[in-house]
């Protein structure tokens, strides 16, 4: 665990995503869980003794699986945006690892079998505060990755998780994205936030040069898409940018095919919400 401001931590070492800490006189605020609900009890149990109070909460950033499978594992009260919430009443009470390869981090978990969900208890839509110390920690609204994407700020620490809206070193997950919105989003951060430390959902602290980064590679992608869509060009079509818009990103090779597979079907399923009106289908997020 490490430590990245007075009373914050983050944790890399589970599958999935980059984990948060905030230790309070009232207890402990949590970010996010591992997919894994074993991983989940782990880092559950690692959690013993710290903070001041008995009580714990668990942010969920988005609904994405990689941060909420193992949610129910931590075993405490649940807050997330109201359009998370909306995901998880979609879904069936019970998941199961099979269907599609999105090119997401649980995809590699061995005998994950079944898990039921845990849906958020408290829900917001625009901003919720946080009072469990002497500063507050602000849980906003920011769209981009998903509908229900939040940001977590802790004004007094100068320091902010965004979730999936900057990754490190690995392409975005665009199935549910709304691009126009996630790029907003970064020119916010990247004006609003300086000198903050940024925690990527995927990477932990990342530099301002990849907040640049990875807006950069969005409007590129958009710009694509549009012509695309302006041809009324087939999903295949939009398919094949997977391989240029890998190349933006140092993948290692082991991650290659992974990396590409969730561009892909990224892609694949942005271009068909977007430029499609024979192809009104919700995708479940």
């Amino acid at each position: 665990m490490e430590s990245i401001a007075k009373n914050v931590f983050i944790e890399d070492k589970y599958l999935g995503v980059t984990l948060g800490v905030i230790s309070e006189p009232r207890g402990l605020v949590l970010i996010d869980a591992p997919p894994s609900p074993e991983d989940s009890r782990m880092w559950r149990a690692a959690l013993m003794g710290m903070g001041n109070g008995p009580e714990r909460v668990l942010v969920n950033l988005d609904s994405h699986p990689d941060r909420t499978l193992g949610a129910r594992s931590m075993d405490c009260t649940i807050i997330a945006h109201e359009q998370t919430a909306v995901a998880f009443r979609n879904r069936p009470n019970t998941f199961k690892a099979q269907g599609e390869e999105t090119g997401a981090n649980w995809e590699a978990i061995p005998g994950l079998g079944s898990v039921r969900w845990a849906p958020p208890e408290i829900s917001f839509v625009e901003r919720l505060s946080l009072h469990w110390g002497e500063s507050p920690i602000l849980l906003e609204s920011h769209p981009g990755p998903t509908r229900g994407a939040i940001w977590a700020i802790l004004p007094d620490q100068k320091t902010i998780f965004v979730g999936d809206a900057v990754l490190k070193g690995q392409p975005p997950f665009l199935a549910h994205a709304d691009l126009p919105a996630w790029i907003e989003a970064l020119a916010l951060l990247q004006s609003e936030y300086k000198g903050f430390t940024i925690v990527s959902g995927r990477g932990g602290i990342v530099a301002a040069q990849a907040v640049k980064h990875q807006a950069e590679v969005l409007k590129r992608l958009l710009d694509k898409l549009e012509k695309l869509g302006r041809k009324r060009s087939a999903v295949p079509s939009a398919d094949k940018l997977a391989e240029q818009l890998l190349k933006d990103f140092k993948a290692p090779a082991a991650r290659q095919k992974q990396y590409t597979q969730r561009l892909r079907y990224g892609i694949h399923h942005y271009y068909a919400r977007h430029y499609q009106a024979s192809s009104r289908h919700t995708l479940e997020e």
